[in-house]
């Protein structure tokens, strides 16, 4: 089933599909036969929590989710009867398998400042803990959110110029199509090329267009000071999510390492706490590999959280660094769905 959806070629019939086993999913919930899916709990993922608004072209759309999804989400899961708990008190959880309520987590990645003007108050309202990983490039604003600076660069010129390793050649986004189609093409090629290199470079061609991409990454990620001042709300953790927001598995040892250590140091040094877990760039199989998280181990951080999809279980508490974590997708902003993702169905059906 997974490797169909996977062959799709059309985003709308991907949705359908997605959403169709989504609705599946939250009908035999429903039925209660997900007693045997469920698992004992859940970390659930987000990046953006902020108003909708309308643009053009948003290919990151399933990065963010509206306040008041995330409001409906907090009291699905709490009728659902899930406790709120916090990342660092999951090793405890999975080790009692007889506590007679699942429990709920929640992980936001990058430190957006939306997570402090519009995710904290709805987290405060429902009493939920949450862990903000913090990436030291974008706090100290010297790396670009370069999935960002393409939006950005596509919204604005009908065609620009790029070298996919060839020679330099030119891009079209006219149309709707050519922008995905262009999307699409430089996402593969940051994922298969030296990453650094391919970013400076998508950097470097929408400056020329007059697209800042540290202006960006100014404007939509927090500083260190707001850091601390959201540090005053008791349900906040801070975790580490690398320097400069590249696929660790991908790079040299000595730089991967470099990355998860640093990452970690500057999270106390920004906040005054230690992290309390890492979250991996991309999180998915790419991205994390086995050299990844002996770097967590000898760094004394026992949590590590991917993309990979699922709900935890007693047997993941010999080794929690590379937890699975289902994701608040911008996508498919209805209760239910969340319903359905936590019965944890939808993970045994696509696998």
């Amino acid at each position: 089933m997974l490797r169909f959806i996977k062959s799709l070629t059309s985003p709308a019939v991907k949705r359908a599909v997605i959403s169709s086993g989504l609705e599946v999913s939250a009908v035999l919930d429903t039925l209660g036969l997900s007693s045997g899916t469920r698992g004992l709990g859940a970390i659930f993922t987000l990046h953006h929590v902020r108003p909708r608004f309308i643009r053009p072209f948003h290919p990151n759309d399933i990065l963010e989710i509206t306040p008041e999804f995330l409001d409906e989400a907090l009291t699905t899961l709490a009728v659902r009867g899930y406790e709120f708990i916090r990342l660092e008190d999951v090793p405890v959880r999975l080790a009692n398998p007889d506590a007679k309520r699942p429990f709920a987590c929640f992980t936001l990645d990058d430190g957006n400042r939306n997570n402090k003007t519009d995710a904290a108050p709805v987290f405060t309202k429902h009493n939920a803990p949450f862990t903000v990983f913090i990436t030291k490039g974008f706090i100290e604003a010297t790396h670009s959110l370069w999935w960002e600076t393409l939006e950005a660069l596509l919204n604005k010129v009908p065609a620009f110029d790029f070298d996919f390793g060839l020679g330099t050649e030119p891009v079209p986004a006219a149309t709707h199509e050519q922008k995905l189609a262009a999307f699409g093409r430089i996402t593969d090629f940051v994922s298969i090329s030296d990453e650094a290199r391919a970013v400076a470079q998508l950097d470097e061609e929408a400056r020329r267009h007059g697209v800042d991409p540290l202006a960006i990454t100014r404007d939509l990620t927090m500083r260190a000071d707001e850091l601390r001042a959201l540090a005053e709300n008791p349900l906040v953790s801070y975790g580490a999510h690398t320097v400069s927001h590249r696929g660790l598995a991908r790079l040299p040892e000595a730089d991967a390492r470099r990355e998860i250590e640093q990452s970690v140091q500057a999270v106390e040094a920004m906040t005054g706490r230690r992290a309390n877990g890492f979250a991996y760039t991309y999180g998915d199989a790419r991205s994390v590999s086995a050299r990844e998280r002996q770097v967590l181990r000898e760094l004394g951080i026992p949590i590590g959280v991917t993309t990979r999809p699922g709900v935890l279980t007693s047997d993941m508490v010999a080794d929690m660094t590379a937890l699975p974590r289902i994701s608040f997708n911008g996508l498919y902003q209805k209760s239910r769905y969340i319903r359905a993702l936590a019965s944890g169905i939808p993970f045994k059906v696509l696998r």
